[in-house]
């Protein structure tokens, strides 16, 4: 195998790469803020509430990303009225075609993450906030979702570590991501192989370290904790 080609066309890795990393940045803060929404939703006593949750998480949950990342393509990019300039060559335009399918998507999975963090909270916190006085409101803002929070964080770490691999399929409308740049250097060069190989390489390297920082995130956090 040859990687010379690396001396002349890094940069189109290295510049996916950092496209790849805003991506999944973006799409799970977005993604953690409708997940929080959409699982309070589902846990509402309002059955219109707990019904549209609930048909949200199915669809997506349901549907091949793919094709809702095609479908968000269709229907976003060129429709929406935004400023035309260009993130690490990326139309901003695209970008937002590209991460709001991606975001929706995650949001769904991460509903469901929020709900079992906020179910798994012991049903005596929230006695003990009515009987102190604390609306249902409050008692989820300052009593249960600060406790769900800690069972909640390893899986949206998990969920990060997802939405890195699941980033690539942004390539097909022409997201300029790490796939996209090792498909670019395929074209320059002839080479099929070595340039995938070369981007899987750094896949591994983001989601293996994603998930040690992550693990050891996670000790720190339970570290003089008492269930």
């Amino acid at each position: 195998m040859d990687f010379s080609f690396l001396n002349n066309f890094s940069m189109y890795l290295i510049n996916g790469t950092v496209v790849t990393l805003v991506i999944s940045l973006i799409t799970v803060v977005l993604g953690a803020i409708l997940g929080t929404l959409l699982a309070l939703m589902k846990l509402s006593k309002n059955k219109i509430l707990h019904f549209l949750a609930s048909a949200y998480i199915e669809i997506f949950r349901g549907t091949p990303m793919f094709l809702q990342i095609l479908i968000g393509f269709i229907l976003l990019y060129g429709k929406i009225p935004v400023p035309r300039f260009y993130i690490m060559n990326v139309e901003f335009a695209l970008l937002i075609a590209g991460i709001t399918p991606l975001a929706m998507n995650s949001g769904a999975y991460v509903a469901e993450i929020v709900r079992g963090g906020i179910q798994a909270v012991s049903k005596g916190q929230t006695e003990a906030a009515y009987s102190l006085g604390l609306k249902p409101t409050l008692t989820m803002r300052f009593v249960i979702l600060p406790q769900a929070i800690r069972n909640i964080l390893p899986a949206l770490g998990n969920e990060f570590v997802t939405v890195i691999k699941d980033s690539s399929l942004l390539s097909a409308i022409g997201v300029a991501e790490l796939v996209y740049g090792a498909n670019s250097i395929q074209g320059i060069t002839s080479k099929g192989l070595e340039p995938l190989l070369a981007a899987a390489v750094i896949y591994f390297v983001l989601t293996f370290t994603t998930s040690r920082l992550l693990g050891l995130w996670e000790k720190k956090l339970s570290k003089g904790y008492v269930n």
